[in-house]
């Protein structure tokens, strides 16, 4: 007996509450994907929701540069606008 809860402990993870609304969903994928295991369609959705999340970080970061060298940006491209031909006089 001590084996088994040793086993459990080891390789079966620990337990999750799952609503039953939930529950079908996970089922539902599961079937749709031919995922074999429920935990695998989890797996499948925390690899997406990192991601997502990855990206966000992303975006945030390159949002906070542009807005760092936008100032610069800006005086750089009125040195080079007064040369334009297409600028009137």
């Amino acid at each position: 007996m001590l084996y088994l809860a040793i086993y459990r402990e080891i390789y079966m993870g620990k337990p999750l509450m799952i609503q039953e609304e939930d529950e079908r969903r996970i089922e539902s994928l599961k079937q749709r994907l031919g995922i074999p295991h429920k935990v695998d369609v989890l797996r499948a959705g925390l690899g997406l929701l990192e991601m997502e999340a990855e990206r966000r970080d992303r975006v945030r970061r390159w949002k906070r540069s542009a807005a760092l060298v936008a100032k610069t940006s800006r005086k750089v491209n009125a040195e080079f606008q007064t040369h334009s031909r297409l600028k009137r006089t």
